[in-house]
């Protein structure tokens, strides 16, 4: 068991995992814990939910899907094309882009 652990840690895969673990449980707590009556920024909130998430998705992209690997035009694009949903979403939730 403890070789299967030491090779476990050894691969990137496994601690990305582990921290996307660690982000979704902080995104949950932070998430179910804000409540309006308690006075909380809930612009505030959803901003770092929403980061939390691209960063959740970088990883994926990077480690799942293998593009850490890929050429370089490839990582930039899909790092750009995160930086982007990311600007769209805050954008949009302060209104930035619209009424």
């Amino acid at each position: 068991m403890n070789e299967l652990l030491r090779y476990a840690v050894r691969q990137p895969a496994t601690l990305v995992w582990g921290a996307l673990i660690v982000a979704t449980s902080v995104s949950w707590a932070l998430g179910t814990g804000t409540r309006l009556e308690d006075g909380a920024d809930t612009g505030l909130v959803a901003a770092v939910l929403v980061g939390i998430a691209l960063v959740k998705v970088r990883l994926v992209i990077r480690y799942f899907m293998e593009v850490r690997e890929a050429p370089l035009a490839l990582r930039l694009v899909t790092d750009l094309w995160c930086v982007a949903v990311g600007v769209a979403i805050l954008g949009l939730g302060w209104g930035v882009f619209g009424p």
